[in-house]
């Protein structure tokens, strides 16, 4: 079929940007400047003011990037930033417990040294990657970042997208990505249904100062009310994300310091020595909400607009970069080809790419947290034999890590080496 047509009505028209992208969370800020390395002219669309992100203290968040997305965010020029604030994972060790057992009877130990491309992951605070973020973006003369602003309406046509802007005004693309969270406005006035249900748990996030040395040790505790993560910051410090029956969870929630430390400590171990709270803390309801279509027409999702997930494996927002990462080399090699980058057959080959990638975690982490939040003693007994079989199994134990670096798969070219 001759494209030349399509190609030369599109040319024609009259856009104040190529792509605009709907969300200034984190997989809206590096989107962006994924597909502004190249001519493209990006406008970002964020409803908080432009440096409502930036803390200059640490408020208790943090992420655990995989090695692909840190990797990412080297080859978008940002790791030099954020290297040194950057806490290397080079342990994982997995335990299935109770409540006063701590982190004692580990019954999977992962290391990075069993392969080759260095640390499993990176610990990085909110407060430094989303500042590294704001300030390329910022320093970028082919992104346009509008914030704050909130679109109300959109009109999908087929050479372009017009964007209603709260303040009255509009905005015409060629192609409109949503990075707009799991109750996205783009993917629900585009009629794309979601799929999921809630978990009726919570997770309690917060961080800690401990008295001894983490060793670069991340810790997954599986209690029978659901996981409890130990992340290793910078210094003697961890990243804590605690679920809890929802009931449960809003109660220890609304806590004073000193009895919700109560409450975490004979969850936690002893292992750390002392601890007491660093920053603030969070709590958020559970649930699985999948988008049904990636793509529609002059409209893809990535992140949470495409995929929320439960925080059992903390993929949510790797799986968000690696969404970020594939959408921009899609777009690219359209570009280069001539192609017009909004085009349904474009935007098909970027919802291919993640659709059984996404559907896979989905099913993965749902499975993970059935099987392991609960304390059947079949149920039991069925997840010490897996963990024994894995950790007797190298080549087993391998992929495993491997995955958890986020190596597996078919990876974009920015998450590889």
């Amino acid at each position: 079929m001759d494209n030349a047509a399509p190609r030369a009505i599109v040319a024609a028209m009259r856009f104040d940007t190529d792509i605009a992208v709907v969300g200034g969370g984190l997989n809206g800020l590096t989107l962006a400047l994924a597909l502004a390395r190249g001519p493209l002219h990006v406008t970002v669309i964020d409803t908080r003011p432009a440096d409502a992100g930036r803390a200059p203290d640490f408020d208790g968040r943090s992420y655990a990037l995989a090695n692909a997305s840190a990797r990412l965010l080297q080859n978008l020029g940002l790791w030099d930033t954020l290297h040194g604030d950057a806490q290397p994972i080079n342990e994982i060790k997995v335990s299935d417990g109770r409540v006063g057992d701590g982190a004692a009877l580990l019954g999977l130990h992962f290391a990075s040294a069993e392969i080759e491309e260095g640390p499993m992951g990176q610990m990085v605070e909110d407060r430094h990657l989303r500042a590294a973020l704001l300030d390329a973006v910022g320093a970028n003369d082919r992104i346009d970042h509008r914030a704050p602003a909130t679109v109300t309406a959109q009109d999908m046509e087929d050479h372009g997208a017009t964007l209603t802007l709260a303040d009255g005004g509009s905005l015409r693309a060629r192609l409109v990505i949503g990075a707009d969270g799991r109750a996205s406005g783009m993917a629900a006035r585009a009629g794309i249904r979601r799929t999921g249900w809630p978990y009726r748990q919570s997770a309690l996030v917060c961080a800690i100062a401990h008295e001894k040395p983490h060793h670069g040790t991340a810790h997954q505790l599986f209690l029978p009310a659901g996981p409890l993560a130990i992340l290793p910051l910078k210094g003697n410090r961890s990243s804590i994300v605690w679920t809890e029956r929802t009931g449960l969870a809003e109660e220890i929630a609304a806590l004073p310091e000193a009895d919700y430390l109560h409450v975490l400590r004979p969850r936690f171990g002893d292992f750390l020595g002392r601890i007491e709270l660093a920053g603030a803390r969070y709590t958020y309801p559970l649930s699985l909400s999948l988008a049904d279509r990636l793509a529609a027409p002059r409209l893809a999702l990535v992140g949470d607009a495409a995929h929320g997930v439960h925080p059992i494996a903390g993929q949510g927002l790797n799986a968000g970069l690696k969404d970020v990462a594939a959408l921009a080399q899609v777009l690219e090699e359209a570009r280069r080809r001539g192609e017009d980058i909004g085009a349904a057959d474009v935007l098909e080959r970027y919802a291919r790419w993640r659709r059984f990638d996404t559907a896979t975690l989905a099913t993965a982490t749902d499975l993970f947290n059935r099987l392991f939040s609960s304390d059947r003693p079949g149920l039991r007994l069925l997840r010490d034999a897996g963990m024994r079989a894995v950790q007797a199994a190298p080549g087993l134990r391998r992929n495993f890590i491997r995955e958890a670096a986020g190596l597996i798969g078919d990876l974009p070219d920015l998450m590889r080496g």
